[in-house]
């Protein structure tokens, strides 16, 4: 549903329900503030920024937090990046919201890309045993995929996201115009997300995005944009309200990801999360093709719509025998078997877990350069 220019999407998970709200400018009125208002007034809140995002928008999100009447608004900058998505930085966190006086009915604002959204929502689940957080995505990959399911964590040394929990967010706020200072290659990657439910969950939306792509990534439209990101943001919210904890369907949100996943690391994360996740979907969808799963013409498709998006079919400098070491050690795999999600055609997939091993390394090897 919507309300004027701004989106709505409910995520029905019982008493952990909550809706998402989409608009371009939803900071620059009336708009946030009066959404913020039912959750923040007469509460305290700790607004965390990371380095990049704070100087952009918090005081526009505090002076928002503070008309919805919160009761004191503090907030705390953690630095950007992924090498920093550690438990020291959720420690640090938690440890600023016991300076600035936050109480079990305080609230926890997450200002930021996938990064800053999934350590604060870690942080709130484990500060006083669980607190309220509102999440405030600023990229379009985290508005995708990072800003709603309720997945929230950090790294170790030994991979991604392998500690956190399932902490579901109050509200999520979607400002369309923060993407205006995003670089391209973040727009791109946001897309990748985009592409990915489009593939597993719907064939319409691929074909629009076919015929889209190069508008939604000059975001020559804002409206049209808003309502994009609803709609993707619509299917994913009607897997994770039907398997919330991933012990079923929604482990097919992580098409892609087996594979992108170890690139990431084997490339110490100077290659972003979306690109990561469109090569994996690209070197999926050829395995997929060798499984006889999808036509040669669904596999063209996919792969013409990951160029258009400006994302990488082939990387550089990477050991296949290492990607698939990396595959072997990802927290997907099941009993030492690695759990892939392929493509059934385009707008269904499935989960494998009984792939040859020799044949994931021949569609790891054709995208290796």
């Amino acid at each position: 549903m919507s309300d004027g220019s701004m989106e709505q999407v409910r995520v029905e998970l019982g008493d952990r329900s909550y809706t998402v709200f989409i608009a371009p400018d939803l900071f620059g009125g009336g708009l946030a503030s009066s959404v913020l208002e039912k959750h923040l007034r007469g509460r305290r809140v700790l607004l965390v920024a990371d380095s990049h995002t704070a100087p952009l928008y918090a005081e526009r999100v505090l002076s928002a937090a503070k008309a919805a009447g919160a009761a004191f608004c503090g907030s705390y900058v953690i630095p950007a990046g992924e090498q920093n998505k550690t438990f020291a930085t959720t420690e640090a966190i938690c440890c600023e919201a016991v300076r600035q006086g936050l109480d079990r009915d305080s609230v926890f604002l997450a200002l930021g890309g996938g990064v800053t959204t999934d350590l604060t929502g870690f942080a709130a689940s484990i500060y006083m045993r669980g607190v309220s957080f509102i999440s405030i995505p600023s990229s379009l990959l985290a508005m995708i995929d990072a800003g709603i399911g309720g997945k929230t964590g950090a790294d170790l040394p030994g991979g991604k996201n392998l500690i956190g929990t399932f902490w579901q967010p109050k509200a999520v706020l979607m400002d369309v115009s923060f993407l205006r200072t995003l670089p391209e290659q973040e727009r791109r990657c946001g897309a990748a997300e985009l592409l990915k439910h489009a593939i597993l969950f719907d064939p319409d939306f691929f074909a629009r995005l076919e015929e889209t792509a190069s508008g939604f990534l000059k975001f020559e439209d804002p409206g049209s944009v808003a309502r994009q990101i609803a709609w993707s943001c619509r299917l994913k919210a009607s897997v994770v309200s039907g398997d919330e904890r991933e012990s079923g369907r929604r482990a097919l949100l992580n098409f892609g990801h087996t594979f992108g996943h170890a690139a990431e690391r084997l490339m110490n994360f100077t290659l972003s999360h979306g690109e990561a996740v469109a090569w994996g979907m690209a070197a999926a969808s050829d395995l997929a093709l060798d499984r006889n799963l999808i036509r040669v013409e669904e596999n063209v498709r996919i792969r013409n719509l990951i160029e258009c998006f400006g994302l990488p079919l082939r990387l550089p400098g990477l050991s296949p025998d290492a990607v698939l070491e990396s595959m072997r050690s990802d927290k997907k795999s099941r009993a030492g078997k690695i759990r892939l999600i392929l493509p059934l055609g385009i707008g269904k997939a499935d989960i494998f877990q009984d792939i040859p091993e020799e044949r994931i390394l021949q569609a790891i090897e054709a995208h290796c350069d």
